[in-house]
């Protein structure tokens, strides 16, 4: 038998479970305030439920590499460029939609003349990337949780 697509109420369950892994806390934030628990193992059961929630988790692991690419990238990144624009004055708009400037922030010309540029933080930067690495950490330890919902399942498919 085919199922329909998943009521609002599953869809969050699953996208809370992807983000927080407690299945108690992810039936009742979506709505199943009644036994929480039983909800939570009724669905985590249904293989719909378990594609959408390995679908939610590609589409984290997805954004969580941009994040890092982007973090790493203000981080570690060239200000060869933002120099390059700041002394270089036969820049034309071409030369100008070439550069990297990736790593500024912000950029002002004053009344007196020159050029003002900031630049991101890279304290800041290496910081959440520190922060987005100790998460990836945190959820390299699933699998331990995956076994442990695999050896409920089987409990209860024994019943």
């Amino acid at each position: 038998m085919k199922r329909k697509e998943l009521s609002k109420k599953e869809r969050l369950f699953c996208d809370f479970y992807s983000r927080t892994r407690n299945t108690r806390e992810a039936a009742f934030k979506a709505g199943y305030i009644l036994a929480p628990e039983r909800a939570a193992e009724r669905l985590m059961c249904r293989k719909d439920i378990q594609e959408a929630i390995t679908k939610l988790d590609e589409k984290r692991i997805a954004k969580t590499a941009d994040i890092s690419a982007g973090l790493k990238r203000a981080a570690f990144g060239s200000i060869a460029d933002a120099i390059r624009l700041l002394f270089d004055e036969n820049l034309t708009a071409e030369d100008i939609d070439g550069l990297d400037l990736f790593c500024i922030s912000e950029i002002k010309r004053p009344k007196g003349g020159g050029m003002e540029i900031k630049f991101i933080d890279r304290l800041k930067a290496l910081e959440k990337l520190q922060n987005l690495a100790e998460i990836s950490s945190d959820r390299e330890k699933i699998p331990f949780v995956e076994a442990i919902e695999k050896s409920a399942k089987a409990v209860f498919d024994r019943e």
